[in-house]
């Protein structure tokens, strides 16, 4: 068995190397000495440039072939199922594989002050603000994101900096290994924004996830943090059997950190956290939490104050996140990865808030593992309404499901106008196009909420209206 160490050389080959955080774990452990390869269906720029600039030899689709005679290490990524040849040769020749997060612990992490953003709504946001408040502060943090966040421009980077910042998924971490990815990078100090049923096709319950996290609390360090949003009921839950001490943060009084003097202005909001005043560039109550909690692990971290006032302010946001894509005939059309429920109505509230007295356009596909059930068929009803109008796309990929197991988009679009609102269901992309071109008016909002890319329907939709302009 060889020594899983950074110490000496190494041949490793990727098994789906072009996702974003393979890629870039890749490319770190390249520039650690190791030989490294591999191979992926998807080869296309960006990620097929960076790693082809970092001199990484990558073969276009999965053969066992592609496994090199010498391999030390096989890294399966989680896109990887079984059947893949290049998993199934891993098996069958006994050798040494693991996932992405366990080659993560065991190259990148180990050592470091690892700070993990967990919790179901706000990871992305609430880790490229704190990765970036390092940057700021002239740590140069490695940093996994679950997004692109601009003062980046891209998701991932790894290198020798005393600080990783990790988007901690409590999602499985390969097709061996069904534990939450979360569980693999040794933490110093964890974000728990708060606790949702989600990830149907992993958990049954709502207590399964609970216990996931409470997993994660049992590995933080006795002088490490564990920071929890005491407004949250689950997080509560989930912090009373923690064996260390958990610091509350929220809006109630009772929690130990408490954000009050909330101001909202435009796109940015100033908040007090025990007195001290900060300002994000971003709106909305989820954002305020979002940078609060940031804040707080970035103190923890031993970043000045003043420091973390000035990098707050100079946040630039994160890609799909009420991201302007366009502006036609003085209707702005906006993109956000929202798909939860409970992140719906974050969103659409926040919007509503922004844009006073615009009508606002919800365009939503429930494309999710978990939205395409019909587990969220009412929760989706209280998302969705605060919208004047409501398109929902149809449900195209069934994978499976019973017609009992999915979303009825039919029913949802009449629940949602009984609560008042304008709703409908739409069989394509196409269609919803056609509907917004002809219906809607200057000064309205379209905000178009996918976890996916939705077919291209921002491009599609801004084409189209500029085509209809006068």
């Amino acid at each position: 068995m060889i020594e899983l160490s950074n110490k000496s050389k190494k041949q490793i080959h990727f098994v789906g190397i072009c996702g974003t955080a393979m890629g870039s774990v890749a490319s770190a452990l390249k520039t650690q000495g190791h030989e490294v390869t591999g191979s992926d269906e998807n080869v296309y720029p960006p990620m097929s440039t960076f790693l082809e600039e970092q001199g990484i030899e990558i073969t276009r689709g999965y053969s066992e072939e592609n496994l090199p005679k010498d391999a030390d290490l096989i890294v399966i990524g989680n896109a990887i199922s079984r059947g893949n040849p290049e998993a199934e040769a891993a098996l069958d020749n006994k050798l040494l594989y693991q996932s992405l997060p366990e080659t993560m612990k065991h190259f990148v992490l180990r050592g470091r002050r690892n700070l993990v953003v967990t919790g179901t709504h706000g990871k992305t946001t609430t880790t490229s603000i704190l990765a970036w408040l390092l940057e700021y502060a002239k740590k140069k943090p490695s940093y996994m994101i679950g997004g692109i966040a601009r003062n980046f421009g891209r998701g991932a980077s790894f290198n020798d900096s005393e600080f990783t910042v990790l988007e901690g998924d409590e999602y499985d971490t390969a097709f061996f290994d069904k534990r939450s990815k979360f569980l693999h990078y040794l933490p110093e100090a964890v974000i728990i924004n708060n606790i949702e049923f989600d990830h149907a096709d992993i958990y049954d319950n709502l207590d399964q996830i609970k216990l996931s996290f409470q997993r994660l609390l049992n590995i933080v360090p006795r002088k490490g943090l564990a920071l929890v949003n005491g407004d949250d009921k689950n997080c509560l839950d989930v912090a009373k059997k923690a064996p260390i001490p958990s610091t509350k943060i929220g809006f109630d009084p009772s929690n130990d950190i408490v954000i009050n003097e909330v101001e909202y202005s435009g796109n940015s909001s100033r908040f007090n956290l025990n007195e001290t005043t900060y300002e994000v560039p971003m709106s909305g109550e989820f954002n305020v939490r979002n940078a609060a909690m940031a804040v707080t692990v970035a103190k923890f971290s031993g970043i000045p104050v003043p420091l973390i006032q000035e990098g707050l302010k100079a946040f630039l946001g994160i890609a799909r996140r009420q991201e302007v894509r366009g502006i036609v005939n003085d209707i702005t059309v906006i993109d956000d990865f929202a798909h939860h429920p409970t992140a719906l109505a974050q969103a659409i509230t926040a919007l509503k808030k922004q844009y006073q007295g615009s009508k606002l356009w919800a365009v939503f596909e429930p494309r999710s593992n978990t939205t395409r059930r019909a587990i969220f068929q009412n929760d989706l009803v209280r998302g969705l309404m605060d919208a004047d109008e409501v398109l929902v796309s149809s449900i195209e990929n069934s994978k499976g499901l019973s017609e009992d197991e999915m979303l009825n988009v039919s029913l949802l679009t009449k629940e949602i106008a009984y609560q008042g609102s304008h709703a409908r269901e739409c069989q394509n992309v196409a269609e919803i196009v056609d509907i917004i071109s002809k219906e809607a008016q200057p000064g309205d909002v379209i905000g178009i909420f996918s976890n996916g890319g939705f077919d291209g329907i921002h491009e599609k939709l801004l084409e189209k209206l500029r085509s209809c302009q006068p």
